[in-house]
């Protein structure tokens, strides 16, 4: 006698659905609750304005989330952000200098740190995390020294009691404008996207940081990767800077420094974005959008200055444990 056919029945899995999509529907709600509270929201002027306020936490959060890929973790971008910010301002108002070589020597300052960290990582083996928290504090000392503890513009006093000559060119003043900031951002996006993505480079820093032994018994390179890495991390801190730098026109005390944690949570937000599940340039955009979202709707509620990190801290919590918190 034949058995009776069992039919197999397919179970939502809510978790698991909470899993890959939790920051995109958190996005959803929180859209739809500032809207309703303010209807000024989604004006285009305001979304263009979110926008712009991620752009700098987004080039930064590039940065991290590449060295994120091989399994390491870079805390000294905010500081490096700074110095690049510094120099590249410095170059214009002390020395008078062209954009291209201002530009150029901010990166260069910057490169020259990312291969500092690449190599006490790779070739001294300090962990990762302790070496650029220290570098962190040691490249924000240096930022000081070098700008005297004061903030650098236009027309400044100089230690001799002269004014400061040089100026900044108009056409780096357009770097921080609307659309070139929010351009600069997409690109980065895009291009770091289709590197880890599609390129046989970045499929390496993935197997490096899924199992780095696995890595070099198949052949791969990691100390280069690495290497790499730590070289495009800085990089991506330093356009960071850069942008930040011709959006406020001057260098600032440790101007990068508040972009830090925006940038690493970006970062993490970004491993569960679409079920992703590794460091990824969409998902650390989502990320941003969301810290971007969640600052604007707040000010625009008039929320207390004092209150307004418990609720982007809660949100952001909240964000985490959706997209982290999965079944077997």
């Amino acid at each position: 006698m034949a058995e009776p056919e069992v039919k197999q029945t397919s179970s939502f899995d809510l978790f698991r659905f909470l899993y890959k999509y939790g920051t995109v529907i958190l996005i959803v709600l929180l859209i739809v609750g500032f809207s309703a509270a303010n209807p000024s929201f989604l004006q285009t002027s305001n979304i263009v304005t979110i926008l712009r306020s991620i752009s700098i936490v987004t080039i930064i959060a590039i940065g991290i989330t590449i060295s994120l890929s091989v399994g390491g973790f870079d805390l000294s971008v905010g500081s490096v952000a700074s110095l690049s910010n510094a120099m590249v301002i410095s170059m214009f108002v002390w020395y008078s200098q062209t954009p291209v070589i201002a530009i150029g020597a901010a990166i260069a300052a910057a490169l020259l740190v990312g291969a500092l960290n690449a190599f006490l990582i790779v070739k001294i083996k300090i962990p990762d995390l302790l070496l650029t928290l220290a570098m962190m504090f040691i490249i924000q000392g240096v930022a000081l020294t070098y700008t005297r503890g004061a903030t650098i513009s236009e027309n400044m006093i100089m230690s001799n009691g002269s004014y400061a000559e040089g100026t900044i060119s108009p056409f780096f003043a357009k770097i921080g404008q609307v659309p070139y900031i929010i351009l600069i951002m997409v690109a980065c996006v895009v291009v770091v996207h289709i590197f880890l993505t599609y390129t046989k480079h970045g499929r390496s820093l993935y197997i490096i940081g899924g199992n780095e032994e696995a890595a070099r018994l198949s052949g791969i390179a990691v100390n280069k990767y690495k290497v790499i890495a730590y070289l495009l991390s800085a990089f991506f801190a330093a356009l960071g800077g850069i942008v930040l730098a011709s959006r406020v026109m001057t260098a600032e005390i440790n101007a990068g420094g508040p972009y830090l944690m925006d940038a690493v949570a970006a970062s993490f937000i970004g491993f569960a974005v679409f079920g992703a599940g590794k460091p990824n340039a969409i998902g650390t955009f989502v990320g941003a959008v969301l810290i971007g979202i969640l600052a604007n709707g707040l000010v625009m509620m008039s929320v207390p200055y004092y209150a307004m990190d418990i609720v982007k801290g809660a949100v952001l919590a909240l964000a985490l444990a959706i997209t982290y918190y999965k079944f077997k």
